[in-house]
């Protein structure tokens, strides 16, 4: 298995067509439908769950509302609609 950084090296180094690009990007999409999907099975209204903001910081919130696409998310600054693929479910602590 190659790791992340041969895969992106070779991706960077070769001389690829077009045709051949496209079906990476394809795969590559495939593959985050796929992931978003399985997130979706794992959600529940009242999750709590973190995401990473446009500017990189972490933001942790709830899930209020779960759609075919995006999941609004209630945080102390707001309601966030943040598709399902940018979310990681934060495991609830055992009181």
């Amino acid at each position: 298995m190659l790791s992340i950084a041969d895969i992106n090296t070779a991706i960077i180094s070769q001389t690829w067509t077009n045709d051949q690009l496209t079906s990476m990007i394809d795969a590559v999409k495939f593959a985050r439908s796929r992931l978003a999907k399985q997130t979706m099975r794992q959600l529940h209204i009242g999750d709590p769950v973190v995401f990473n903001a446009k500017d990189g910081r972490a933001v942790n919130g709830m899930v209020t509302k779960i759609a075919i696409k995006f999941v609004t998310v209630k945080t102390n600054i707001g309601s966030w609609r943040v598709p399902a693929s940018m979310l990681r479910i934060v495991e609830r602590e055992l009181a």
